[in-house]
Formats: structure tokens, sequence, C-alpha cells
């Protein structure tokens, strides 16, 4: 099912599951979102196909601007770990970010999610700015601490990873 948001101020931007289809498209969206990690663009074909319930894609004008990718911990059906994170140039300062990860928590099929979790560099200041803004709005708790580190599990080549894990209110589970 899809949703179409329409303001005054803003362009229409729609949100939707992805389909097996936009695995190219959305691989050209990471590559277009420098510094992001990019995958080959199989890992997001299967994505869409394998975890659409756990990703979202934003649209605006019929191209792909935004994209969230994630999935349920598999010992642990409370958790939404979000993967990755990608905004295009072009839809930047409309909160994109946010309304994607809200959207996205508040599916149906993600009822039992109780906290989310991501994993964000420490000078990586637009992903710590969605995530504390995105708790600030819904009022939960947010948590961080050093999680994948730079000479334990990269070999000296990758900043250390925080785990940052956002605790989310009751309201907002019951709500979805």
């Amino acid at each position: 099912m899809a949703e179409t948001v329409k303001s005054l101020k803003q362009p229409e931007i729609r949100f939707r599951k992805p389909e097996s289809g936009d695995g190219a498209d959305i691989w050209e969206l990471i590559r277009a979102c420098k510094p992001l990690d990019e995958n080959s663009m199989y890992c997001n074909l299967i994505q869409c196909d394998h975890f659409a319930d756990t990703c979202i894609l934003a649209e605006m004008d019929g191209k792909i601007v935004g994209w969230i990718s994630g999935y349920i911990l598999p010992d642990d059906e409370e958790t939404l770990f979000v993967w990755q994170v990608a905004v295009h140039s072009d839809a930047r300062g409309l909160g994109l970010g946010r309304r994607l990860l809200t959207k996205l928590v508040e599916r149906p099929e993600l009822k039992s999610v109780q906290r989310i979790q991501t994993t964000i560099t420490s000078d990586n200041d637009a992903s710590w700015g969605l995530f504390k803004s995105f708790a600030d709005k819904k009022d939960a708790d947010l948590g961080h601490e050093e999680h994948f580190t730079r000479d334990d599990h990269f070999g000296g080549r990758h900043a250390t990873e925080h785990m940052v894990t956002i605790e989310l209110p009751e309201l907002l589970r019951k709500a979805a």
C-alpha cells in the first residue's frame, strides 16, 4: 500500500514499500549519496525483494529520492536494525529521512518493534542529526556505545561504528 503526502510548502512525496524492480534505482540513489557505502546492485535487489516490509522508499515526481533499508534482528523480533538511509540532494531539507523512518516504524508489520538500532561513525553528522531528531520528535530515549571498532573489526581501515539504540515509547508502539 502506497501513501501520498501533499503539502503547500513541500513537493508531493509518495512513500511505499520497495519492489524488486526498484533495486537498480536504489543502487543508483546510494551511489549518488556519497559517502554512503555502496553495496552490490544484487544486494539492493534482495533488500527490495526479501525485506520489503522493513524497507521504505520515497518518490518525488516519479523519481526515488529516499530510501531506508532495515531488517528485524534474527534473534530479537523487537529490534529493527536500520542498515542504510539515503536521501537524494534534490530532497534534502524536507525532513525526508525522519519522515521515512516514522512511516516505516508505523507499519502494522512492525508492531512488535520496541527499539531501533543502527551504527554510526562519530563524524557522520547527518546520521546523528537524523536519529537524534527522530528520537526527540518521538520523545524516545537514544543511547550509544562503541560497537564495531576500527582496530578490532575493520583492520584499521574504517572508523569505529557506534551502536545507536532508540527505545520507542509505548504510545508509538501502540499506534502502529
